[in-house]
């Protein structure tokens, strides 16, 4: 299958494509889902969701991540019986923990609820969501295998099958069951995820029927298992990381809301408005700053198959040309991303929140979240590398780091000390996974095509400046002044680009033999 595959950035255009489509279809089907439950069905939701991410971090064990680069690695070594044996041994190990999970979840549900859940309505809604997680552990095992063997295409299409089936099943499961009430119309809600899941495991595995490793003379299960001790040990020396990363991130997500508003609160700031600080901190500055990353993360998704195949053929130079592609591409995202969120803070938080106290927030953080943009291709740089145990001490280091920046500053500075404090943790996980690299396998750059962005990026601002100004003189409504100087902007941004020959699709292709 690997004979068909395609080249790394072309995987990663496709993911992002995929990010992009299913980034407009959860929109839609949450939108639907605010207005017709309203602020008391979301917040149901809400208490039914969290047990989820936890229950699956636990089962899946970080198995995708490790199952993509050691794939990429027995298929660049032509090891077929090998990547069949490390699709067996992950599919026992995520089988037996997620339907032990899944059952004891089911079986001490109400135990459950009472502690967890401080309004019980949301009970249906935690129990229909209850068996996703042996779904989706399934379908993890199989997406590592297929980024593995860089088939983007193939989980591409089942991320956008799923979100267009939970569309449907949104509509038609809160709409009938909403008569019955909003507890029963959450629970409809959180079961049209479970069954788009299954829909969407469901090509995956006729996927991989058709296209994916045929079975090998004298294969079974029982031998794959029986010989798969060594397998599953280097599976886990990955997974075991990437677990406590998803554990570590899970409890520092609960735990950062009470850390800010106690900070708050040394600083003298009262609890309504500390709630309405945070919320403006978490609900309209974040998403605008993680609003570009979906391409960083599919990017990610691509890289780190493609660094282990490489690492694999000890294919030095192929290593780095990689990690260039990923490191020129985070800067292109990130350089318009960051101009535009400093530049337009303000009109943006004003326009879509109605919130312009937030755009102080969102223009401390647009400078230092610039380096977001490259933390995600290096993290998935040091898992193809295997470097899991790296990543995974840089973001405990980091994660107190930022921490300790949030409660100092924060309770004397309020707010801004703490979007400091989270900015300054952002720098230091980058700098420690970029330091990682380095002292791993070196780290080599041209320094040209930073300083072109640079460029493109100060003609970007003064562009968008006068833009911006020029139209608010004569007139004209905010919103357009906003979208006109933000797009006159980016368009000068490309231009300039392509006239220093930064984007150059020929030169690319021959320089790095990557088919577009």
């Amino acid at each position: 299958m690997s004979q068909h595959g395609q080249s790394f950035m072309r995987g990663t255009l496709v993911l992002s494509v995929a990010a992009f489509i299913n980034r407009i279809l959860g929109f839609i089907s949450g939108m639907y889902i605010a207005r017709v439950l309203g602020a008391e069905g979301i917040g149901i939701l809400m208490m039914a969701h969290p047990l989820v991410p936890l229950v699956i971090t636990i089962t899946e064990l970080g198995l995708p991540v490790a199952i993509s680069k050691l794939v990429a690695e027995a298929n660049a070594r032509g090891e077929r019986m090998k990547v069949r044996r490390i699709l067996h041994v992950s599919l026992a190990v995520t089988g037996f923990l997620s339907v032990a999970l899944t059952t004891i979840s089911l079986l001490g549900s109400e135990w459950i609820a009472s502690i967890l859940l401080s309004d019980q309505r949301a009970y249906y809604a935690m129990l229909a969501i209850t068996p996703i997680a042996p779904i989706v552990a399934v379908s993890a095992v199989l997406k590592g295998y297929f980024r593995g063997m860089q088939q983007m295409k193939t989980i591409a299409a089942s991320d956008v099958l799923e979100h267009t089936v939970q569309i449907a099943c949104v509509l038609a499961l809160v709409h009938l069951l909403l008569p019955y009430g909003v507890a029963y119309a959450a629970a409809g809600a959180m079961a049209a995820s479970v069954v788009s899941e299954a829909i969407s495991l469901l090509f995956l595995i006729t996927s991989y029927k058709l296209y994916g490793e045929s079975k090998m003379p004298g294969e079974t299960w029982a031998n794959h298992l029986k010989q798969g001790r060594s397998t599953l040990g280097e599976l886990l020396q990955i997974g075991l990381p990437t677990t406590g990363y998803g554990v570590i991130h899970s409890l520092y997500s609960t735990f950062q809301p009470l850390l800010i508003t106690t900070s708050l609160a040394l600083a003298g700031i009262g609890t309504a408005l500390a709630t309405k600080q945070f919320g403006m901190l978490a609900g309209y500055a974040f998403p605008l700053l993680f609003m570009p990353s979906f391409i960083t993360q599919s990017l990610s998704t691509a890289l780190i198959p493609a660094i282990g195949e490489a690492a694999a053929n000890k294919n030095s130079l192929l290593i780095h040309e990689r990690m260039n592609q990923a490191m020129i591409l985070g800067l292109l995202i990130g350089a318009p991303a960051t101009v535009i969120l400093y530049e337009w803070a303000t009109p943006l938080t004003t326009l879509v929140y109605h919130a312009p106290e937030a755009g102080l927030l969102l223009k401390i953080l647009a400078p230092m979240f610039f380096l977001h943009y490259f933390d995600a291709p290096l993290h998935a740089i040091l898992l193809g590398l295997g470097r899991a145990k790296a990543t995974l001490l840089n973001y405990i280091i980091a994660t107190i780091f930022k921490s300790v920046s949030i409660f100092v500053f924060g309770s004397q500075y309020g707010i801004i000390g703490v979007a400091y404090g989270i900015g300054i943790g952002i720098v230091m996980q980058t700098l420690l996974n970029f330091f990682s690299i380095s002292s791993s396998i070196g780290f080599y750059w041209s320094i040209r095509p930073y300083v072109k962005v640079g460029i493109s990026m100060m003609l970007m601002v003064i562009c968008g400046h006068w833009t911006y100004d020029y139209l608010g003189s004569h007139g004209m409504p905010q919103v357009w002044c906003v979208v006109t100087s933000i797009v006159c902007s980016l368009l000068l941004y490309f231009v300039t680009l392509v006239l220093t020959g930064t984007l150059n699709w020929k030169r690319t292709r021959h320089r790095f033999s990557i088919p577009w």
